[in-house]
């Protein structure tokens, strides 16, 4: 009895030991990749909240991050076309072409994001790159859209969604180099 008590005692502590170190190499998988981005809490707390992060590498960590920056230029590209369109007067066509541009220019975004995933998979990390740099600059070239347009003020939500995706691709052109350094 004393023996299979001990067994036992000795298996539980084995199990909990391994399940300890393995999350404390995943925290630390994380700590130092987010170490290379320009948003270091923000990329630690995306990452934390996501449940694929405890098992991914560092590339695994990047293609969630492109996820996040995905879902990002989606929704605001939706938002935009959705909300904001079906809101504005019918005899307002500067400000419904002003807001199906942004649109567009997300859906850019997102569509740059997706072929950063196709990057990332072939570890042609400058096409990556390139694609990160394409989508975090889609959102200026609405906000100027909007300065082009005189008195049309720019959206606080939709600057806010903006430096959203830019924090979210920078953490990306971050993870991007830590990549390279490995490789």
């Amino acid at each position: 009895m004393a023996t299979s008590l001990i067994f036992l005692l000795l298996v539980t502590l084995t199990f909990s030991s391994s399940t300890l170190i393995s999350a404390k190499s995943n925290t630390t998988t994380i700590e130092t990749t987010c170490k290379n981005t320009k948003y270091y809490k923000f990329c630690v707390s995306a990452l934390r909240s996501d449940p694929r992060s405890p098992s991914a590498d560092t590339k695994g960590l990047a293609a969630i991050m492109i996820g996040v920056g995905m879902t990002n230029a989606t929704a605001t590209a939706t938002y935009l076309a959705g909300n904001l369109t079906s809101t504005v007067k019918d005899t307002d066509t500067i400000l419904k072409n002003v807001l199906k541009d942004c649109s567009d220019k997300y859906k850019l975004a997102a569509d740059s994001l997706r072929l950063t995933i196709q990057d990332l998979e072939d570890e042609d990390f400058d096409y990556a790159y390139m694609h990160v740099l394409a989508a975090a600059d889609y959102p200026s070239v609405c906000r100027n859209v909007f300065r082009r347009v005189k008195g049309l003020a720019y959206p606080a939500e939709i600057r806010r969604r903006e430096v959203s995706l830019r924090r979210i691709c920078g953490v990306v052109s971050g993870i991007l180099d830590r990549l390279v350094q490995l490789s």
